[in-house]
């Protein structure tokens, strides 16, 4: 980008280098070995990794690495998840016989107004870290991330994997897992995963601007090739476009946060000869499902209850139909949430075998615009610069032509309209409304465009 006003109007701060880096390597990773020690700085002086821009670790000590291997037991959870839902302030007044279907639904909008309110009083918050969900439905939000449920996650993903017929297994140094994203602007950062022999892991950005020369990216996913690569469509999409794929040997893919498309699937099946698993789930529910072909996702068999109810009425639609879909999430014992409404829609069915799964998904789709230089810009930067400025809601229309149209609720009108501008360098429109209901009827967040992709 030749201007630099308008370079400077895309910077966003929480993506400084080393902007939140507070403790030290030992605190990060309180069991770490030499080995471990000498892995971790490795990746981060490779002479082609990226511009790491964060330092960040598992804190497990020795008891929790051996604790988040196994899954929580299902047994009776949702009674105890209930009375751990009846220590927070939004659920003090429900009696203790109250039954999951006499809570009332809550939204994301909740947790943006009152997310303390969603904490258990006797929460252990020195197992607390915090990440950031940009959401489907609006403004961005803090999470309260529990240190042991963030790492059995990894766990979670290997036993996906195995399912699926793939291993993964600790040995050699090659890295066990690189999460993939692909924007102007992300976290990125080297580390080691204490559960799993402290062998490497990794968050890249695929964007150019990451990387140190053109042929860093490549030279250094070599060199890592991963076990396991996940990402969303885009930057699977991305590792496909250019041609990365011809450097890695993944056992296992999985995509998420996004809608993954039949022939992305296809694709990233042929070019890279391994399973290639879907997860849907959100920040704040944790995965929900996951499925390995294109048909319905089969509910997983952990701490998570989906109901899927109207989408204007506390009612469960008739078996079969279409609603919203709505989750009650128990993984996370700093936020216990109680049917969260996530905005999205599909069936409920059931499988052969008798696992529930959800069929017909409506979720977030992979939208992405087309700059006025003809490159590729995905929705997740877009909603970057909105929130950043203040936005609450938009809408944000791209036809044939390339001119866009943008509608937006609250925020800096002046500032959303030049990184607008900055971002694409089309035509634009951008017009402010009170209320987020002066969109229409559906989410707050949309995103469409006409032009090819």
């Amino acid at each position: 980008m030749s201007d630099p006003d308008l370079a400077g109007a895309l910077a966003l701060a929480e993506y400084a280098p080393g902007e939140a880096a507070v403790l030290s390597d030992a605190e990060r990773w309180p069991t770490i070995d030499r080995e471990g020690s000498a892995r971790l700085s490795r990746w981060r002086s490779h002479p082609d990794a990226p511009h790491w821009t964060h330092a960040t670790g598992d804190r497990l000590t020795a008891e929790q690495v051996e604790r988040v291997r196994r899954p929580l037991a299902t047994a009776g959870w949702l009674d105890e998840h209930l009375a751990a839902a009846r220590r927070t302030l939004r659920y003090r007044g429900m009696p203790a016989g109250a039954a999951l279907e006499d809570h009332p639904t809550i939204s994301r909008s909740d947790l943006v107004e009152d997310l303390a309110a969603f904490v258990p009083l006797d929460a252990d918050l020195s197992r607390m870290l915090h990440g950031t969900s940009s959401g489907s439905t609006g403004a961005a939000l803090l999470i309260p991330d529990d240190v042991e449920e963030v790492a059995r996650g990894f766990h979670l993903l290997l036993s996906l994997a195995e399912r699926a017929g793939a291993t993964v297994v600790a040995v050699g140094e090659r890295m066990a897992l690189v999460n993939l994203v692909f924007q102007r602007q992300a976290f990125t950062y080297a580390s080691v995963i204490s559960s799993f022999a402290h062998r490497a892991m990794a968050r890249l950005n695929l964007h150019p601007s990451a990387w140190p020369a053109p042929a860093a990216r490549t030279r250094f996913l070599a060199d890592a090739d991963p076990q396991i690569l996940s990402g969303h469509p885009t930057s699977l999409a991305e590792l496909l476009d250019a041609g990365l794929d011809d450097v890695l040997h993944p056992a296992v893919v999985f995509s998420g946060a996004m809608a993954l498309s039949a022939p992305l699937r296809a694709r990233l099946e042929a070019a890279l000869a391994c399973p290639v698993i879907d997860v849907y789930g959100l920040h704040e529910t944790r995965p929900i499902a996951a499925r390995t072909d294109d048909g319905p996702f089969r509910i997983l068999d952990r701490r998570v209850h989906v109901e899927v109810l109207d989408p204007r009425r506390d009612v469960a639609v008739p078996p079969g139909a279409m609603g919203e879909i709505v989750v009650t999430a128990g993984e996370n014992p700093l936020l216990p949430l109680v049917r969260y409404r996530t905005g999205d829609h599909g069936r409920l069915v059931t499988f052969p075998d008798g696992t529930r799964g959800i069929a017909d998904l409506e979720g977030r789709d992979n939208t992405r615009f087309r700059g006025a230089d003809g490159t590729l810009v995905p929705c997740v930067e877009v909603t970057q610069q909105l929130q950043s400025h203040g936005a609450e809601g938009w809408s944000i229309e791209q036809d044939s032509d390339g001119e866009v149209s943008a509608t937006i609720v609250a925020g800096d009108l002046d500032a959303i309209r030049l990184a607008l501008h900055a971002l694409l360098g089309q035509p634009l429109t951008v017009r402010q409304v009170a209320r987020p209901i002066d969109l229409g009827e559906g989410k707050p967040r949309r995103y469409r465009s006409a032009v090819p992709d």
